[in-house]
């Protein structure tokens, strides 16, 4: 492993200098990702408060258990993440590529969970555009269904694309492509983006699945 690795990229002067670029860049990505999400939550909210009652036909069919196991998964990757940094400003290699694979391991676990809950959705009808009759009898049910379906799945992309990016740094430590602690910028950058996603999914778990159940 040559020193060179350990050095800042063009047209930086320092690894700190490349680091507070880095930072500033990626709040900058996880501010318009909230903007993005915030929209998504503004409209849930609206129909809640415009049709509480349709909702509230919608909330009865909705697995809100199997959504709190992956709410665990997810959360429980975030503290993976957190030790992950922690191994990695501490220079231990080894220790760092075992939380990242934790980590990778539940938040496919969180994706395997939220695959069943679709399927249970797809034959019980809940799904929007599917061809199958729905259960639900206000049209405003099935259109909270229908924001339901896009919040969720445009949040299981990013899910998925935390997993990559956990495991494609994690290839690259074990291969020696990466100095530590010098690059601990690295981890740091991934797991801001991996609890930005959590703290997204935190909203978006009692808007969804608990706010005004069995109201």
């Amino acid at each position: 492993m040559s020193r060179s690795e350990a050095r800042p990229a063009e047209p930086f002067a320092s690894l700190a200098q490349q680091g507070e670029a880095d930072r500033l860049g990626m709040w900058l990505f996880i501010a318009s990702e909230i903007m993005m999400f915030g929209g998504l939550l503004l409209v849930i909210w609206f129909y809640r408060l415009a049709h509480p009652q349709e909702v509230a036909e919608a909330l009865a069919s909705m697995h809100w258990l199997l959504a709190s196991g992956n709410t665990a998964l997810l959360l429980s990757g975030s503290l993976c993440m957190t030790l992950a940094l922690a191994a990695a400003r501490a220079g231990e290699a080894r220790r760092l590529i075992g939380w990242l694979l934790a980590a990778a391991v539940l938040g496919a676990g969180f994706l395997v969970g939220k695959s069943v809950e679709y399927t249970q959705e797809y034959h019980e009808g809940l799904l929007p555009g599917f061809g199958l009759e729905s259960p639900l009898q206000a049209g405003a049910a099935r259109l909270f269904m229908n924001v339901y379906f896009t919040a969720t799945a445009l949040h299981g992309v990013h899910i998925l694309v935390a997993v990559a990016l956990v495991l494609g740094l994690a290839a690259r430590t074990w291969r020696g492509g990466l100095v530590f602690p010098q690059r601990a910028i690295s981890v740091e950058m991934i797991a801001l983006y991996w609890h930005a996603v959590d703290l997204i999914w935190l909203f978006l778990y009692p808007s969804l699945y608990l706010a005004g159940r069995g109201a």
